[in-house]
């Protein structure tokens, strides 16, 4: 049944989550969800878009090599 034109008809927005995470029960509403949520959204054909990608990589595997840098150190 369609809208009839006078109705207020809610808007939802577009879901980037992958199939995997929604069964996994992961949604927007939860940070996990949210972070996939959002880098899923993200469009590799756009600058700005591949800038961002990158600066994610950075800010979660730097953490991680400075780690183990310090566990052989």
């Amino acid at each position: 049944m369609e809208p009839r034109e006078d109705e207020d008809v809610p808007w939802v927005p577009p879901q980037h989550l992958p199939a995997d995470a929604r069964r996994l029960g992961l949604s927007p509403l939860v940070p996990d969800g949210a972070l996939l949520e959002f880098a899923g959204s993200l469009d590799g054909s756009r600058l700005s878009h591949r800038i961002v990608a990158w600066v994610l990589l950075v800010a979660f595997v730097l953490p991680v090599l400075l780690t183990f840098l310090r566990i052989l150190g």
